[in-house]
């Protein structure tokens, strides 16, 4: 897969030891690729040497289903109209169980319609946390009787995570492939 931005090109000769050995790291890791945002992020060692293993624990090891993992995500990449990270995730969140229709609402930016409760609660979630910056009692309540405490702590940090990913892809325009873009690009003044 062919991966663009306009980020000055890493090559052997002048890449440094430290972006190397990261480098080394996540092609190593679960991923194995720079895909997403660490084409950018192996330009700051230390920042994709922190970040990339929050990533792996926020994709990989939290204590929801990945199906709820994959929402919060594409939820997440609608909010920030991430092209890139739409286009690595979207496949993802179809496989492990997201409706089709629910995909397409959050795309279009519609209130998708849940057949599952505990989806509808992420996102509910989600858009609370990031229209008003906090959570109400009742939907904190709602959420720590669904999940548990500690899966809500990671659910919050899966949504952060991700923001930071949407941020660091959508300024560095990485684009995933040549195909059709999921969401129109807003004017940038």
């Amino acid at each position: 897969m062919t991966i663009e931005s306009r980020l000055s090109t890493l090559d052997e000769e002048r890449m440094d030891a430290e972006q190397r050995r990261v480098l080394d790291a996540i092609l190593s890791g679960p991923r194995g690729n720079l895909d997403g945002p660490f084409l950018a992020w192996v330009h700051s060692p230390a920042l994709a040497d922190h970040a990339q293993r929050l990533g792996a624990f926020c994709r990989y090891d939290t204590r929801l289903e990945l199906r709820l993992t994959e929402l919060a995500i594409l939820f997440t990449a609608a909010w920030w109209q991430s092209q890139a990270e739409w286009q690595i995730h979207e496949p993802i969140a179809r496989e492990a169980g997201v409706q089709e229709a629910v995909i397409d609402a959050l795309r279009e930016g519609h209130e998708p319609v849940f057949e599952h409760d505990d989806e509808a609660l992420v996102v509910r979630l989600g858009q609370s946390l990031y229209r008003t910056r906090r959570v109400d009692d009742t939907l904190y309540d709602e959420a720590v009787a669904a999940f548990g405490e500690p899966a809500v702590v990671e659910l919050v940090g899966v949504f952060g995570y991700y923001a930071l990913v949407a941020m660091t892809l959508n300024v560095f325009e990485v684009r995933r492939g040549s195909g059709p873009l999921p969401f129109p690009e807003p004017p940038v003044s």
